[in-house]
């Protein structure tokens, strides 16, 4: 089983939601950003990792707010999700075409 990190940013009663850019796995797809935990790396570092490769922003890392398991037909995942804060406004998207939030 893979796990996945995601993270929930709120900000003035919005969600920050990315939809998938169409060369991308799950192209079109909205989800709340993050991915998958590397060897030796914490979920918390994991998801700084991931926010900082997908829009070039510091982040801090939060508190856990839940964790679901999903079963694809290729794979299951364990997605953890965190609340977290980005430092700066998003001006870069490496792996979506749209965010919202």
């Amino acid at each position: 089983m893979l796990l996945v990190t995601a993270a929930f940013i709120a900000d003035q009663g919005k969600i920050l939601a990315a939809r998938h850019a169409p060369d991308k796995h799950l192209a079109g797809y909205w989800e709340f950003p993050g991915g998958k935990i590397e060897l030796d790396e914490s979920a918390e570092q994991c998801l700084a990792r991931e926010l900082s490769e997908e829009f070039e922003v510091q982040s801090s890392i939060g508190e856990f707010v839940l964790e679901s398991t999903y079963h694809y037909e290729e794979k299951s995942i364990k997605l953890l999700v965190y609340r977290a804060i980005l430092h700066s406004d998003i001006k870069k998207m490496n792996d979506h075409e749209k965010i919202v939030g």
